[in-house]
């Protein structure tokens, strides 16, 4: 144990993020004790799944913000390669949920799925931890040592596990309340808050763990943060009240076999994430075959409907500009504050915690400014919204670039402009990420809406994998990122988006008018409230008030 007095301001940080955790536990331990049914006017079954949430978010959010040094550090990819594979994850992390959903709507119930995802994310997390020997420059020695394949699994249990549960504990939120409960909306900022804290304390206490004392200790601990996480859930059952069951009776082997085809996707997830190619060659079919699907249901439709449609496409086109560029968070401008920001001892992964931290503090400020625009007639549109997140996210990379030059090649980048980049980054997303996901709700046909929705996360997955090539880029020929090119490309792509922001800006009028606001009707459509999830930082869906 160190000194106090030899404390840096990492140390400082990482035992702050501890007191609070703790802070956090004993209230769960106060409500979990309580003999009432409700706490605080809700019930007991959203603080439970609030904190299994959390701990979910914890040991997720953790790993991925030391993922990027333990592919380069550890592993010893070249760093283009390593922010190619750090794209096809996260990728693929955000396809599965469309597996893990339809099973959940139709067969397992989402108690039982979010079960069976926790169970998968546990032991990936848990085999993060093995490290085995140093990687060596040969790639083909490398892909034969037993100890690369275990780390691959454990990939492919945390995106099979990932799609199991991101999107269905999010739909038991939902289902302690009946849809015309005006708690509703209370409920999921509540929820919403777990996903965020469990983000934000996980980044600073696993990258803590991870880069000042080893790797092992640091996924370690993102592997018992989902194992209490399994736990709260499992002993939570109770409180549920019957939320999340199955739609009908499964029969036992029916149910083994719906988990055989989750274990048949750790193998295929096993083998896309080292080849990345694949990947992308399946999100250009894939993704035009849904566009050709979209078109062709679309060209059936009455015009008013038909138009609405042209705008949603219009809306979803623009998703992998902003999420490439947000998403060099935790690929290119990891390693970057890593090697050239002036840090003053806090380790690189810590700074991850700075989104979520930011999105707590301002989606509550976004939520009453929309509502006091929109009273007064001035709330932008959504297609108006869209250009304001992409001008501040291009924003963002300026500023940067002009702080890290400004005060010469040869000298750290001050950090201030690390905060600065992820202010502008995070308001950006509050601009887009909540108002897409109301656009799409609000637009879609009533027989399109899941498959729109799914199409809004796809293209987010799009737009992480093309994160994965702008910051395999930074690496330059060589593979390696040095300072000034990667400057360069922030630059670069910092003018294009706000470039694409102006002309958005020009095209909003003509896309505010397709989407025929003054001829929307109230639906009923049942589960309504429950597409999409709260947003968990840097994974981008919003909480429903905002």
């Amino acid at each position: 144990m160190k000194d106090m007095g030899l404390w840096d301001e990492g140390d400082w940080i990482a035992v702050i993020a501890l007191v609070v955790l703790g802070v956090f536990l004993t209230i769960g331990a106060l409500i979990a004790g309580s003999k009432k049914p409700e706490f605080a006017g809700h019930p007991k079954g959203l603080y439970m799944l609030f904190f299994a949430e959390m701990w979910e978010r914890f040991s997720y959010y953790g790993m991925r913000a030391l993922l990027i040094f333990y592919l380069t550090q550890h592993w010893l990819f070249s760093d283009g390669k390593s922010n190619l594979i750090y794209g096809a994850y996260t990728s693929l992390v955000y396809i599965t949920p469309v597996l893990g959903g339809y099973l959940a709507d139709r067969y397992l119930g989402q108690r039982k799925a979010v079960l069976f995802g926790g169970v998968l994310l546990a032991l990936g997390h848990l085999f993060m931890a093995v490290e085995g020997d140093h990687g060596i420059t040969d790639a083909a020695v490398k892909q034969s040592e037993g100890a690369i394949n275990v780390f691959w699994l454990a990939l492919a249990l945390i995106i099979v596990g990932s799609g199991f549960l991101k999107a269905n504990i999010s739909v038991m939120v939902g289902q302690l309340y009946r849809l015309t409960d005006a708690r509703r909306d209370a409920a999921y900022t509540i929820f919403y808050m777990g996903i965020n804290v469990g983000a934000a304390l996980g980044t600073i206490l696993v990258g803590y763990l991870g880069q000042k004392i080893g790797w092992s200790y640091g996924f370690g601990l993102a592997g018992i943060g989902m194992v209490a996480g399994l736990i709260v859930f499992v002993l939570g059952k109770n409180v549920l009240l019957g939320a999340g069951e199955a739609p009908a009776p499964l029969a036992r082997n029916k149910e083994i076999s719906i988990y055989g085809i989750g274990i048949a996707a750790v193998a295929v997830m096993w083998a896309l994430v080292q080849y990345q190619d694949v990947i992308q060659n399946i999100l250009i079919v894939s993704g035009l075959a849904l566009l050709g699907y979209v078109l062709y249901e679309s060209f059936k439709l009455d015009k008013e409907p038909r138009e609405r449609m042209f705008a949603i496409l219009f809306l979803i086109a623009l998703n992998p500009l902003f999420w490439g560029l947000f998403e060099q968070a935790g690929g290119s401008f990891n390693l970057y504050t890593d090697r050239f920001v002036d840090k003053g001892g806090v380790p690189a992964s810590v700074f991850q915690s700075i989104n979520p931290i930011y999105i707590i503090l301002f989606a509550p400020v976004f939520a009453a400014l929309w509502q006091w625009l929109g009273k007064r007639g001035l709330e932008p549109s959504a297609p108006a919204k869209f250009a304001l997140a992409l001008a501040q996210v291009g924003l963002g990379f300026l500023v940067f670039v002009w702080g890290a030059n400004s005060v010469g090649p040869a000298v750290a980048t001050p950090v201030f402009f690390v905060f600065m980049l992820y202010l502008l980054h995070t308001t950006g997303e509050l601009c887009l990420s909540p108002v897409g996901l109301s656009a799409m709700n609000r637009l879609a046909p009533s027989f399109l809406a899941s498959l729109i929705m799914g199409a809004w996360f796809y293209m987010t997955a799009v737009g992480n994998f093309v994160a994965g090539k702008i910051g395999e880029a930074t690496g330059g020929e060589s593979g390696n990122m040095t300072k000034e090119a990667t400057l360069g490309i922030y630059w670069e792509i910092g003018l294009i988006t706000i470039g694409v922001s102006v002309v958005v800006l020009a095209l909003s009028p003509i896309v505010k008018k397709w989407m025929h606001l003054e001829t929307l009707r109230d639906r009923e459509i049942p589960g309504r409230e429950e597409l999409g999830e709260p947003q968990a930082a840097g994974t981008h869906p919003e909480p429903k008030g905002a």
